[in-house]
């Protein structure tokens, strides 16, 4: 069934300038979108990015233009070491987690061309980050009546009606998945990458890595919303739809600032009307499903 996602309202404000927020990838783009929004609407934000300089100059234009909550920490997604560098300085500078949105992705392909160039990359950057920063963060989560809130943000790429393999799906179909099946999983793709038999083992056509790594994803925060499920944590995932950002290469149906006020309208919708488990799909501005 497809559920649609009403617009904030002040009455039902939860936050506060205490609620605090982590946005990964967020020098530009959707991320620093989002950031800017959750600026707006009165929260505390932690901007990441890979690189220091373009985190720390995005984080100084925010503050230039009145925003005083908003704080910079350098957090590459893909290296272990980082996030828990990461992990470590947060528990020490701000101690408790609010909201984590999990934005940092990579892709190598233009839009319309569907060559596998770095998959490993891709895997470890879009999957492996996100999920290990959150198994980092976890501990940190406020987890009070306000529920703690997690939002993956994924691709229509990644849907499982992407695959063509019916025994692969049947596995991440499963209500009973398990985080070692999704790794089984993404290592029987890059291993069929390898051997040069992935198209014909059913994986995704377009843009395959990208894809599969998105899937993972998906299939994780649905792995960890069952874990949490009643304890005060709540994980979705969202596709914010055709985006122009530099991974689009500026081409699309909306705009970063559009997608960003979507994100906000998810991760601060109020605890009575709160999901878990769910994947959201953007079709256009303010129209917003969201898929079991």
């Amino acid at each position: 069934m497809d559920h649609l996602i009403s617009p904030l309202s002040p009455t039902n404000r939860w936050w506060s300038e205490e609620t605090t927020a982590v946005v990964t990838g967020a020098n530009k783009g959707i991320g620093f979108a989002v950031v800017k929004r959750l600026l707006e609407l009165g929260l505390t934000v932690v901007l990441t990015a890979r690189n220091a300089e373009n985190g720390i100059q995005a984080a100084d234009s925010l503050r230039l233009t009145g925003f005083r909550n908003v704080h910079f920490c350098c957090l590459d997604i893909s290296d272990p070491s980082s996030i828990a560098a990461f992990a470590s300085w947060f528990r020490h500078n701000f101690g408790v987690l609010d909201i984590l949105v999990n934005n940092a992705a990579v892709s190598f392909n233009a839009v319309g061309e569907n060559l596998i160039k770095e998959p490993d990359t891709i895997i470890k950057t879009n999957f492996y980050g996100p999920k290990l920063l959150t198994e980092a963060l976890l501990p940190l989560f406020r987890r009070s009546d306000s529920v703690s809130r997690i939002l993956n943000m994924s691709s229509r790429l990644g849907t499982l009606n992407k695959l063509r393999s019916p025994s692969i799906r049947r596995i991440l179909e499963s209500e009973d998945l398990t985080n070692e099946q999704i790794d089984a999983t993404v290592t029987q793709f890059l291993q069929d990458v390898k051997s040069g038999t992935w198209e014909k083992q059913g994986w995704p056509e377009n843009w395959p890595d990208y894809a599969i790594s998105k899937m993972a994803l998906n299939a994780y925060s649905r792995v960890l919303a069952r874990r949490y499920d009643g304890k005060k944590l709540s994980v979705n995932c969202l596709c914010p739809g055709f985006t122009r950002t530099s991974m689009t290469g500026g081409q699309g149906t909306h705009t970063a600032d559009e997608a960003a006020a979507t994100v906000a309208k998810l991760v601060l919708i109020p605890q009575e009307k709160l999901t878990s488990g769910k994947f959201y799909i953007c079709l256009e501005p303010k129209k917003i499903i969201a898929k079991l």
